[in-house]
Order: structure tokens, then C-alpha cells, then sequence
């Protein structure tokens, strides 16, 4: 499709258009497009729902694909676990509930988590204890030249947001398939958040009883994009050295942290940005969301500089009242 309307391919809801726009809905549609030659005619881009992204320019000369493969298949299982071939347009949380239905654990503390699989595998995603690469098996990928690669997953260089696939010698990298391992055995992660307090009515614990408690406290706390525009989480959560910390918290006796190793803590990005005073305010046509100051919003007819300067604006103050970088986990483009 040409000129198309990039609308309902980013949750910031920026109106933008791409001149070309081509889906694939299997590994011989995306080896046709290699073999039209179309990565050769202009910049491309694969792109999923746009849930992680802000798009920065009203048009892009650019090929702008997504991927259509939404098969979801059981190559192995025993009873100890069960192994699922994942098209990388599955709806992320359509996959999320099949599992519970399936009565498969690990994935319900993702749930609500916008986006499609093969997006979640190159962002690692994660919420509440869980990262999606704890069950991540392999990744099946093909490249602009048509050649195709399965990347185990103790090769995809997963890290807090982080993987191989968001490198740029990989921008010539398609994902085809995430291939998962599952438990067929309950068990449960909830010392995250406030996960045990929404349980505390149940008289058993479920996973789909999780699965309901992590989307009851995601929708308190998160705008839907339908109805304001926004991308989930702006900024990562920064990581400091154990020493900074406890400087910083003979001043600010109440800054909280999680441990992550003996010589660091992470603290809470969102706590920042409200202690510097940005909590529900509004700069232009974007604003900092009045629940969770981690969340970026568009107010309605922003464009993707609105977002930026913005984000810009808050990472300054966070600099400058703590002395600490927050850095995007939303992608620029």
C-alpha cells in the first residue's frame, strides 16, 4: 500500500505516513519481497504495533513491513512442560491468555503488556518479576537476503530491555518465530508490586487469577492508548552503584530501590520524575500522566517532537535534582 496512514501502528497516536507499507504472512511472503528486491529500493522498517515506539517525522520515504504470521503451534511436550511456536504477529496478550487457558505458566505476570510477539522478543519485555526472556527458548529469524537463522535464546544478548535484535548490525534481521518453553506446573511470582495485595481475596491462587489481578493494576495505573495516546513505560528504570545510592538517600531519605547485585540498586524511574515535580503536568500538547509519572501521554494532536522535547524536558530536571541520566526504553524513529 502506498502513502499509507502509520495511525494504527503507534500507541502515541501520531499521525504520521509511510510511502510503502507491506505485510507478510509467512516465511515464503517475506522470501518474495527479498526476492523482488524491494530492501534495495528504500530505507525499511519492520513494524509491529507500535506500542514502543515514537515516530519522530510526519513522513517517511520508507518500506515500513509487518509481519501477519499469527500461528501458534505445540512442537513438544512432556509433562513437565510444553514447547510453542509463536508467529511474530501474534497479539502479545492474545498469547498470554491462551496460555492460561492452556493451563501453561510463566507469561500471566506479562499480561496486558501491549505489542505483538515478535516485538516482545526484541524488546524483552517484562512486568511484575518476569522478563519474556525467562521463556524464550529460540528465536527464528530471516534476513533482507533471505537467509534464515534460529537464535537460541542464551544468544539473543537479553538484558533489562535489551537484545541482540535491537543492535543495528541486526536491522536487516526479520522475526519470524519466538519459540517458548512453558511450565505445565503452577508456579507463581507475585512480590512484585502490589500482585499479592490483589490476590489477597482468593482463596486459591490461579494463573488466571494473576493474570486478572496484573491487568486490574495495569488499568489503574495506565492510560489506554485508545483513549489517550501513549507508549507504556517512557523511561527504564535506572541503575546506580550502590555508593551513589546511599549518598543520594542521606537527602532523600525516602527514595526507594530494588537490589540487583552487590555493587548496584535500580530505582524507580517514575518515583524520580515525580519527585522532580512532573507528575501530571503538561508541556505543549504532551504531558506526564497524573497516575503514573512514568508514562508519557499525547493530549491530542501531538507530534512525535511534542513527545521528545518532553521527555527531554523531564530527563534535564531528573539531572539535576539527582544527579542521575534516565534514558528512553521508548525507540526514536
Amino acid at each position: 500500500m502506498k502513502n499509507f496512514s502509520l495511525l494504527p501502528h503507534n500507541t502515541f497516536g501520531i499521525e504520521a505516513t509511510t510511502a510503502e507499507f507491506l505485510e507478510f504472512a509467512s516465511e515464503a511472503d517475506l522470501k518474495q519481497l527479498v526476492a523482488d528486491g524491494i530492501f534495495s529500493l528504500r530505507p525499511y522498517f519492520c513494524i509491529g504495533r507500535g506500542s514502543n515506539l515514537l515516530l519522530t517525522q510526519k513522513y517517511y520515504d520508507w518500506t515500513f513491513l509487518h509481519s501477519a504470521i499469527r500461528s501458534i503451534e505445540v512442537t513438544y511436550e512432556n509433562r513437565n512442560w510444553v514447547e510453542v511456536r509463536v508467529g511474530s504477529g501474534v497479539v502479545w496478550d492474545d498469547f498470554v491468555c491462551h496460555c492460561v487457558e492452556q493451563n501453561w505458566y510463566g507469561a500471566e505476570n506479562l499480561s496486558l503488556i501491549p505489542g505483538e510477539v515478535g516485538a516482545a522478543a526484541v524488546q524483552n519485555i517484562g512486568a511484575y518479576g518476569v522478563e519474556v526472556c525467562d521463556l524464550i527458548d529460540s528465536v527464528e529469524t530471516m534476513d533482507v537476503y533471505g537467509v534464515k537463522r534460529t537464535y537460541r535464546a542464551s544468544e539473543c544478548a537479553y538484558a533489562y530491555r535489551d537484545s541482540l535484535f535491537k543492535s543495528p548490525s541486526m536491522k536487516s534481521v526479520f522475526i519470524l518465530y519466538v519459540n517458548f518453553r512453558l511450565s505445565k506446573h503452577p508456579y507463581f511470582i507475585l512480590d512484585y508490586g502490589n500482585v499479592r495485595q490483589q490476590l489477597s481475596h482468593e482463596e486459591k491462587v490461579t494463573s488466571g487469577a494473576v493474570r486478572q489481578a496484573v491487568i486490574d493494576i495495569r488499568r489503574s495505573k495506565l492510560p489506554d492508548p485508545s483513549e489517550r495516546g501513549n507508549a507504556g513505560s517512557f523511561f527504564m528504570n535506572p541503575i546506580v552503584s550502590r555508593e551513589q545510592y546511599v549518598e543520594l538517600h542521606t537527602r532523600f531519605a525516602d527514595m526507594p530501590c530494588y537490589e540487583v547485585d552487590s555493587d548496584h540498586v535500580k530505582i524507580p524511574a517514575g518515583w524520580l520524575i515525580e519527585q522532580a515535580g512532573w507528575k501530571g503536568r503538561a508541556f505543549g500538547r504532551a504531558a506526564v500522566h497524573d497516575k503514573q509519572a512514568l508514562v508519557l501521554v499525547n493530549l491530542g494532536g501531538a507530534q512525535g517532537a511534542d513527545i521528545l522535547a518532553l521527555a527531554e524536558a523531564v530527563q534535564k530536571s531528573v539531572a539535576d535534582k539527582f544527579g542521575i541520566t534516565i534514558r528512553p526504553e521508548v525507540n526514536f524513529l
